[in-house]
């Protein structure tokens, strides 16, 4: 924490010596000299709950009309109720920090001395997504209408035992969207990918290139490519085009991210050209290296680094997209970022019971995200959501 000098009167908190000084004189009577030193401290108050009461009063205007107070949002009509701000902490553990129920239960009784029940703090999540629905329903209808969307998908244990189920992620800078489902065409098509009108960032997963989901310009994540070279490299260890792949797949990316950061519209000309003729020569000697095997592709096995050096050939301008477009990145990184609370999730809490609840915990989450990423703070959009003042993405600026 920095020093600061900007402190209220009344976080001030004066110490002095106290006791009898060694020639037996009281220090309560000693002259003040001034401070001597100072210790800044960053701390918070104690939270308890209070228990308020709301009366609402009625009034008779002289016309004779009786009219009685509204009662307030985030007040039900029951005899006793947890208050907006106690629900708002609830669903911020439950997601956000991936906190068991009956855990989030036992740490708001510590914290605040209220205890709501597990069951309540269950139905919560049911009720943080339907307050938040339209405003998930216009996320995804923005991510549609994007320029670029990054996508992915991780497995999550849902519901029974040996159940299993994959939640998926369409996002960029502003916005995320999770869907829960398989891995199999007929997720692929609830998915954003038939709505999508931009570039798709992905991992080369097959469904991603399906023709029945519409055509559509495609960026494979270099990231993946490089890891993919990586064990080329060390299966091939006596040659070289692997290395030289990784270094013009590299050199493309460095000279991206450094043209943005000088407020460039591209890569120096040179330079790109430099790296891209040494990528499509490291993918012809690697081909002339490694030859394919004859024979239908579900029998016959290719030699490690033959299947990736045809997608490099084959697929050279989606993987080298990014450096002719610098609003495109090279990478699903985003939608891998995204992802990771889900597997966070899945070490803290394991199982999800509910497919459900599950949906109803990634609609929150997913406007959380967006909201975290237009620079709102997270507890303030969540209360106001609870309340009924949903926050709703902007349109996307257009220039």
């Amino acid at each position: 924490m920095a020093w600061s000098d900007e402190v209220a009167d009344g976080d001030i908190v004066e110490h002095y010596p106290h006791g009898p000084c060694g020639c037996g004189a009281d220090l309560g009577q000693a002259a003040d000299l001034g401070v001597t030193a100072r210790h800044p401290q960053i701390e918070i108050p104690l939270v308890v709950a209070r228990r308020l009461q709301h009366h609402l009063h009625s009034v008779a205007c002289r016309c004779g009309r009786v009219h009685t107070a509204t009662r307030p949002a985030g007040v039900p009509a029951a005899p006793v109720s947890l208050g907006v701000n106690l629900q708002a902490w609830c669903v911020y553990l439950l997601v956000v920090h991936a906190i068991p129920v009956h855990r989030v239960a036992e740490l708001v009784a510590s914290l605040t001395g209220a205890e709501p029940s597990a069951g309540f703090v269950h139905a919560l999540i049911s009720r943080a997504a339907g307050a938040v629905a339209s405003a998930n329903a216009r996320i995804r209808t923005l991510l549609t209408l994007a320029y670029v969307v990054c996508c992915d998908e991780t497995p999550i244990r849902v519901g029974p035992k040996k159940a299993k189920k994959y939640l998926l992620v369409a996002c960029n800078q502003l916005l995320t969207w999770y869907m829960l489902g398989g891995r199999d065409m007929a997720t692929f098509k609830r998915f954003v990918l038939a709505d999508l009108a931009g570039v798709v960032v992905h991992d080369r997963y097959q469904n991603y290139d399906a023709t029945d989901l519409g055509t559509r310009d495609h960026q494979l994540c270099v990231a993946h490519l490089l890891r993919d070279l990586e064990d080329c490299a060390e299966t091939h260890p006596d040659v070289r085009w692997p290395r030289q792949l990784q270094m013009a797949l590299r050199g493309l990316v460095h000279a991206a991210n450094l043209a943005r950061a000088q407020a460039r519209d591209a890569i120096a000309p040179g330079t790109l050209a430099m790296f891209v003729k040494m990528f499509r020569g490291g993918v012809a000697v690697g081909l002339s290296q490694v030859k394919r095997l004859p024979g239908p592709a579900k029998t016959v096995t290719q030699p490690a680094g033959r299947v990736l050096l045809e997608v490099l050939r084959d697929r050279a301008g989606d993987v080298l997209r990014f450096a002719y477009d610098l609003r495109i990145p090279p990478t699903n990184n985003q939608a891998e970022r995204d992802l990771r609370p889900a597997k966070t999730q899945q070490k803290i809490s394991g199982r999800l019971r509910s497919e459900k609840a599950t949906e109803h915990r990634y609609t929150v989450r997913g406007y959380l995200s967006t909201a975290l990423k237009h620079g709102l703070d997270v507890m303030t959009v969540l209360r106001d959501a609870l309340l009924g003042n949903l926050w709703m993405p902007p349109d996307p600026v257009t220039t």
